[in-house]
Parts: C-alpha cells; sequence; structure tokens
C-alpha cells in the first residue's frame, strides 16, 4: 500500500528513566518517550494514568493538580452549600470517575440493564433523529438519568435495555486465512420505549434511536492541546490531497475543502466567537482544550455551576425539561422547600411567588444561579486536566514489539493514527475566555509526542456505526494499561465499546470495503499468525 503519510524516526535519547535497564546496549528511542520530555510518566501500575507531568512538578503545580484531582474522584451532593455542593436538579454522573475509570476509557457496557449508578460505565446513551441523525431535542445531547428531589430524571434508565449482537456478515470474515484462527465482531443494539422518557406524553418521542458512545482517556490531552492549530490543518490538508488520489475513499468536504477549514470550533456565549481549530471529541466537536469536553463536563455532567455556567444543563430545547416539570404536581408539591435551601435570602423573588409553576420555570431556566463551583476550584481541576501524563512505552526492546512496529507502519495502519506530532511554543487557548495569561496553566512547549492519531475524522462503515459515521482517529498510546487501570473484563475497544480486544478493533476497520481502512485491514486480515500478535503486542506496548 502506498502510504499517504511520512513516518519520521528519531534519534535515541542518551538518558533513561531509573527503572529502565543501564545496559549500554539497551538505549531508548524517542518513542519510548510518548509524551515527549516534559509529558511522561514511568509507572505501569494500577496507577499509570493517574500521574503528574513534569510541567507539573517542575512548575509548583502540585498542590493545584491534587485539589483538581479531588474534584475529578470525589463525588458531587445535592448540598447547596459545603464542599463539592451543588449536584442537580438533574444529572448525568455524580463524579467525573463515574465514566473515567482508573482516568481511562469507561468499561465495557454489560448485556442487560443500562445501568450507570456504578462506577466504570463512562458509555453515554446517544438519542438521536433517525432521519437527521441530528441529536433530539427533547433531551440533552449527555442525556441525565439521575435527578435531586423533588426533580424526576429526564430519563428513567430501568427501562433502557442494551443487546450485543454477533456480526457476521462483513466483507472479511472469521478465521483468518492463514492459519484458521476464528475471531468473532460484535455490536450493541439499545432500546428504549417512549414511556422511558419524563413527559413522554407532552413530548411524543417518535422516529428515534439510541446508541451508544464510551468516554475516552483523558490522561495526555494537555500535550495534544500543545500541537499547533496550522500543523492540524496541514495534517487535514494532507489527507485532502490523499483523497483526491484516491488513497482515501471518503473525506468530509462541508467541513474541509481546498487545504482550508469551512467550520470551527467557536464559543460566542462565554467567549467572543473567535474560531478555533476543532481537535477533541470523536465529532470534533470542540476546540481548545480549556474549553473543550473536560472544561464543559465538569459543570454539565453534575450540573454544578460556576461564574461562566450559572445556567443549568436540561435538554437541547432549552426549555421542554422545566416545562414538563413545572406542570408536574409532585415536583410542585416539594418545590417550596428545595428552593428555601437554594435561596434562603430570597434574592430571586420570582422563585417565590404565590405561582409555584411558574417558580419552578423560572428556576429551571434561570440564566443567573447560585455560583457553586468557584473559579479557584475550576482552577485546579483544569490543573489537573492539563497535567496528566502518559506513561511511557512498554516492553521497548521486546523483538516483537519491534517487529509490530514495523508491520504497523508497513500494512497503513500509521497513515490515520499518526505515530508522532511535534508541539509548538503553547500559547493558551481559551474560547471560555477563562483562562487569559500563558502562566495560568502547565505547558509543554517543543515536545515530540507519540499519540497514534491524525487528528481526523474518517468513516469505517461499521454495522450500528456511530452518530454520522464520521469519527476522529482515536488516540492510541496508554490503551493498552485500559484493563490494569480500570479492572475491566476486556479492552473496551472502540467508540462504544465493542471491540473487547485489539484484534476485534482491528477487523471492525475491515468490515465494509467502503471503509476508509480496509485495506490496511486486509493486509493484517493475510497476515500469518506470528505477525498479527506482533501488532497487537506493538499496539499494546504503546
Amino acid at each position: 500500500m502506498l502510504s499517504v503519510l511520512p513516518l519520521v524516526f528519531f534519534s535515541c535519547k542518551t538518558t533513561e528513566p531509573t527503572d529502565e535497564p543501564t545496559d549500554e546496549t539497551k538505549t531508548l528511542p524517542a518513542w519510548y518517550y510518548a509524551g515527549g520530555e516534559l509529558g511522561t510518566s514511568y509507572l505501569f501500575t494500577a496507577n499509570a494514568f493517574e500521574q503528574p507531568t513534569a510541567s507539573v512538578e517542575n512548575g509548583h503545580w502540585m498542590e493545584a493538580f491534587k485539589r483538581g484531582e479531588a474534584l475529578f474522584e470525589k463525588q458531587f451532593v445535592a448540598n447547596p452549600t459545603g464542599t463539592r455542593s451543588g449536584l442537580g436538579p438533574v444529572y448525568v454522573r455524580a463524579s467525573c470517575i463515574h465514566c473515567h475509570p482508573g482516568y481511562g476509557h469507561g468499561k465495557s457496557v454489560q448485556a442487560g440493564t443500562y445501568n450507570t449508578t456504578a462506577i466504570g460505565n463512562g458509555t453515554l446513551l446517544v438519542i438521536y433523529d433517525k432521519t437527521t441523525e441530528n441529536y433530539c431535542t427533547w433531551v440533552a445531547g449527555m442525556p441525565q438519568l439521575h435527578a435531586v428531589a423533588p426533580f424526576k430524571a429526564p430519563l428513567d434508565e430501568s427501562k433502557i435495555q442494551v443487546e450485543w449482537i454477533v456480526a457476521n456478515d462483513g466483507a472479511l470474515k472469521s478465521p483468518f486465512p492463514a492459519d484458521g484462527e476464528a475471531f468473532e465482531l460484535r455490536y450493541p443494539e439499545v432500546t428504549m420505549p417512549a414511556d422511558a422518557v419524563y413527559g413522554y406524553e407532552t413530548i411524543n418521542p417518535s422516529n428515534y434511536g439510541v446508541k451508544l458512545e464510551n468516554t475516552i482517556g483523558i490522561f495526555g490531552t494537555g500535550l495534544t492541546d500543545a500541537i499547533p492549530d496550522d500543523s492540524i490543518t496541514a495534517q487535514w490538508a494532507r489527507e485532502e490531497e490523499a483523497y483526491k488520489k484516491g488513497y482515501l475513499k471518503n473525506w468530509k468536504s462541508e467541513w474541509f475543502e481546498g487545504g482550508q477549514w469551512k467550520t470551527f470550533y467557536t464559543n460566542s456565549r462565554q467567549g467572543d466567537g473567535t474560531p478555533y481549530v476543532r481537535r477533541y471529541t470523536y465529532a470534533m466537536s470542540r476546540g481548545p482544550l480549556q474549553d473543550a469536553a473536560g472544561a464543559n463536563a465538569i459543570w454539565n455532567i453534575t450540573n454544578v455551576t460556576r461564574s461562566d455556567r450559572r445556567y443549568h444543563y436540561l435538554d437541547l430545547a432549552g426549555v421542554n425539561y422545566a416545562t414538563i416539570s413545572s406542570k408536574d404536581p409532585e415536583v410542585q408539591a416539594g418545590f417550596p422547600d428545595y428552593i428555601e435551601k437554594i435561596d434562603p435570602e430570597h434574592t430571586h423573588a420570582e422563585w417565590f411567588t404565590d405561582d409555584v409553576e411558574a417558580n419552578i420555570y423560572a428556576y429551571l431556566t434561570s440564566t443567573d444561579l447560585p455560583v457553586e463551583m468557584t473559579d479557584d476550584e475550576y482552577k485546579d481541576f483544569m490543573v489537573w486536566h492539563r497535567g496528566l501524563a502518559v506513561p511511557a512505552v512498554r516492553d521497548i526492546h521486546d523483538k516483537d514489539v519491534q517487529r509490530g512496529r514495523e508491520l504497523f507502519n508497513q500494512i497503513g495502519c500509521a497513515q490515520c493514527h499518526r505515530p508522532s506530532w511535534t508541539t509548538g511554543p503553547d500559547y493558551l487557548q481559551d474560547p471560555n475566555k477563562f483562562f487569559t495569561r500563558n502562566n495560568d496553566l502547565p505547558r509543554y512547549p517543543y515536545q515530540t509526542i507519540w499519540p497514534y492519531t491524525d487528528f481526523v475524522q474518517h468513516k469505517l462503515f461499521m454495522k450500528n456505526d456511530i452518530r454520522t459515521g464520521w469519527c476522529r482517529t482515536t488516540p492510541l498510546w496508554g490503551r493498552g494499561l485500559h484493563q490494569k487501570c480500570t479492572g475491566d473484563d476486556n479492552e473496551a475497544r472502540l467508540h462504544d465499546t465493542r471491540a473487547r480486544n485489539v484484534i476485534e478493533a482491528i477487523m471492525w476497520h475491515g468490515y465494509s470495503e467502503e471503509s476508509d481502512a480496509f485495506d490496511a485491514t486486509k493486509q493484517f486480515y493475510e497476515l500469518p499468525k506470528a505477525d498479527r500478535d506482533a501488532i497487537v503486542k506493538f499496539v499494546n506496548a504503546i
């Protein structure tokens, strides 16, 4: 296969971490340092994803890092005051670690009733219109499954079921032709009856579908944020040329055409609408890390307000949940006691009129709610978020790992899972306009990092695929430690945890001949077992 992306190899380092062999014949290549000199950690235990970067340790950020870590790990509570207060009135999870066990990806979803009460299920529901594939507006983009009394959860998760279906109709069928080793592909089907929706009699939900999207690992995101926008733009331009020459089968021309972006990430509510290059989430719906998924999630997952978000995350329409709740007799009965605790001084007179329906609606739609997370707490959280290191590559001297790396590049996996990037001066960008100085957070200037992603969206045409079919190439670094760090019973790979191991993840890339990765997957499919195993070992090592 003609390689679209140039593969660059770097000279060996002259210094070694103390836990590596000191034999002079065993030098460490650059790709061992996954996060570069400033962002690599050397602990491979169950705490591997929780380590601070050298920039945190050397920049006197450790106290802030540990305070931010507590905000991530500990559950928020419904109390109106006190430590980690402000949960609700509805929420997706009570803590960040519910979705990111061990700081990594969510665990694999089990068949049966969809359950988010236990820590580990980081898979979110995606409720969409089957005709347009847009999110349904009668729920939030991240639908809430829990509520603080007297309010009621927008969805009743006890009525939502997950079933795993075996897919045996792919273009590349089990077993592998070289040796007859079998593999099995599976995918999830989610069923949610209309009466699982709070106020379904009013909403009348129809023509909707439900899919799963798993959380991604958060370690190393500060490093990828330091990649210059023009480097990501140049990568898109290279792949656009590859598409024109037939090396890629699909291209998102409504986003990028003629070497230029046609759509950007902007924030006009908290910011000034400045355009930024997209780089985060499967849908690439976010720009710089300071206003990306984590910065948003600490607010909308818990509904804990802060100074730049003094409103609640309820539904995409903005009024559905408030309207239904305000007319609910049980909510009306409990609201006076609830709101008395929220605002004992009655600073919001509109919440205390003789019309309880109007009071509820005014509260739920307010954009002037009390601030529950202080600015200092949010800064600490972002120091932690931007300060997480990436584990170094394991088994770097193993001949199978080295052979797997050669084959990974040779058969074309590196076309989309681009191995390395170089960070720029790392001037902080924040569309939210909260962080305005470069010394507000840890930084990673001029580092060679190895995330194994091109930051481009591709289509794999998997059965019951991700919403829209377009998905950003997920970074591979650290994924081999998922089970050790989370205690999961399988590797939970791909966007909905359908792949239980590396083999299944790779073979889903070749499920359809229309897939951008079909040619590379076909080459993997035809390899002898020893070579396939070497690639798996390499992917798990990085």
